[in-house]
């Protein structure tokens, strides 16, 4: 289903089927951004209360790989659920019929 690390494959490799109706846009991003967030708070707050309101390097060494490594493994997969469900339900984009 995908042709690299996020982006989406034309086509299908094993039935041929098109992939360019189904169109995930920033979907996956939103999604993502809301559950690494999350996380990326509470841990936060744990390490604050744990280790007494450490400097702030010490948050920044926790919480950058944190929230780098945490986005890139919940994007593809959120990208991937996003998709199945667009093309399960024949989702497409909005036009005006006339």
């Amino acid at each position: 289903m995908f042709a690299g690390l996020l982006k989406l494959a034309p086509r299908c490799h094993a039935c041929g089927a098109d992939f360019e109706k189904a169109d995930v846009g920033d979907g996956a991003s939103v999604f993502a951004l809301f559950i690494v967030g999350f996380l990326a708070m509470v841990v936060f707050l744990l390490v604050a209360v744990a280790f007494n309101n450490p400097p702030l390097w010490v948050h920044a060494i926790i919480q950058i790989p944190l929230i780098f490594g945490g986005s890139i493994a919940v994007l593809r997969p959120i990208k991937g659920v996003l998709f199945a469900l667009q093309w399960h339900h024949d989702a497409q984009e909005a036009r005006l019929d006339e």
